[in-house]
């Protein structure tokens, strides 16, 4: 049942890093979500060392704040000495307040728009990953009206496809994201780069889709990628320093979902790279990789309070909760699969088959359908586990819902690290 170290059940309630849930909720309230700062550092860890270990001087693991992005995340990746990808300018923005350093940043995204480049390229961006012809054409205007030479990546289409849900699918030539190889674009994005006098071409990138478990995909990706190196010095005269290859392992939401070995998918990519450089004849480039979920998402949970449950005889039962599609929208969107607990009978038989209702007027707003938790009483707590990617991030003020705070848990010790918003801060843009 337990996905993580993070969550135990062998006390009667469910516990978060060793602090019972049912007392959470009941200090904080809910809905809330919980983050294990130490889980977060851990990942961040292990895949700084493995990077070092397998790829050498110049990898890095860069972190996707699309996954989960406030002000103290950034500061635990800066004290981490994590690089970050940033996807809007708002999340640069939020990177910047709070400390984390620009030139540190990789800038991405399939269509910036002419502030987005320039608060990028004034706020001194590492790099910026350029996606099309029109947006590179935009940077190099706006970077020489700045006074300076921007360091860009281009975004390459490999032709990808990883078998994940087709919404979560990014590397097949049939996407919005990226300069294809096989239709010629990316070749000749590469030529018009390197002719242009304020950017500075460091290398490719390329991103083949999310929740993947297996290593194939991202062993044919950097295959294809490595070709693409060699034909763009064998045909530009031009030798890529770097080598980003996106994000995308898969996390373990549920006991169907197989484990990850993420330290050993590393190990077993740096040997094909390795292999294929050598095949090639070219160097190994600096390699990266931008993983997001499979930092944060086994470190959170998310507590609901049990509002009513339904039986509804020959049809099916509902357990209705105090959130919903306003702070998980994934099952409605993906119908992503997750573990459920109620936390406050952990230790009763799992028996009680329902489907878990959020509160919004729409009867689309689930969170899961076939559920089994221990049968629940209005006020019980409800948990679901590994809800620290794309939840918070993709939170919403349906229904004129406030969204819920994200308490973090450091040492045993919780503090709030983003506030529960009020009625007021529903108002606040309003005249």
């Amino acid at each position: 049942m337990i996905l993580h170290r993070s969550f135990d059940t062998s006390n009667g309630h469910l516990t978060i890093d060793g602090l019972d849930a049912v007392e959470l909720a009941k200090e904080f309230g809910t809905p809330a979500i919980f983050i294990s700062e130490d889980a977060v550092r851990g990942m961040c860890r292990m895949y700084r060392d493995a990077f070092s270990k397998y790829f050498g001087e110049g990898a890095s693991p860069i972190y996707a704040g699309k996954a989960l992005c406030f002000k103290r995340l950034y500061e635990i990746m800066a004290e981490e000495n994590m690089k970050a990808d940033c996807v809007s300018s708002g999340e640069l923005a939020t990177a910047n307040a709070a400390g984390f350093p620009m030139e540190n940043a990789f800038f991405h995204g399939n269509n910036k728009t002419d502030f987005d480049l320039e608060y990028a390229v004034k706020l001194g961006v590492g790099h910026i990953v350029v996606d099309s012809f029109d947006e590179l054409m935009a940077l190099d205007e706006i970077a020489e009206s700045v006074g300076v030479c921007q360091k860009i990546l281009l975004r390459i289409t490999p032709g990808i496809d990883p078998h994940t849900h087709k919404k979560i699918m990014t590397g097949n030539v049939d996407s919005k994201f990226g300069s294809a190889i096989v239709t010629g674009d990316a070749e000749r994005i590469v030529r018009l780069a390197l002719e242009l006098e304020h950017v500075k071409l460091c290398g490719f990138h390329c991103h083949v889709g999310s929740q993947i478990f297996d290593i194939d995909p991202f062993r044919d990706a950097a295959d294809i990628m490595l070709k693409f190196v060699r034909d763009m010095q064998e045909k530009c005269g031009y030798t890529a320093e770097i080598l980003n290859l996106g994000g995308g392992f898969g996390v373990r939401y549920t006991e169907d979902d197989p484990e990850i070995d993420y330290e050993e998918n590393i190990r077993l990519l740096a040997e094909e790279i390795n292999g294929m450089c050598e095949k090639l004849g070219i160097n190994r480039p600096h390699i990266h990789m931008e993983p997001g979920r499979s930092i944060v998402a086994a470190a959170g949970a998310t507590l609901y309070t049990c509002g009513s449950v339904k039986e509804l005889e020959g049809f099916r039962n509902y357990v209705s909760v105090d959130g919903g599609m306003t702070d998980n929208p994934r099952y409605t969107l993906y119908q992503s699969q997750y573990t459920f607990i109620n936390a406050s009978r952990a230790s009763e038989e799992d028996d009680f088959e329902c489907t878990i209702a959020g509160r919004c007027c729409e009867s689309g707003d689930l969170l899961g359908e076939g559920v089994k938790i221990a049968r629940p009483e209005r006020g019980d707590i409800i948990a679901v586990l590994v809800t620290g990617a794309y939840n918070y991030s993709m939170a919403s003020n349906y229904n004129r819902i406030p969204r819920p705070p994200v308490v973090m848990i450091s040492d045993g010790k919780p503090y709030v690290a983003v506030r529960r918003e009020s009625f007021d801060d529903l108002m606040k843009l309003e005249n």
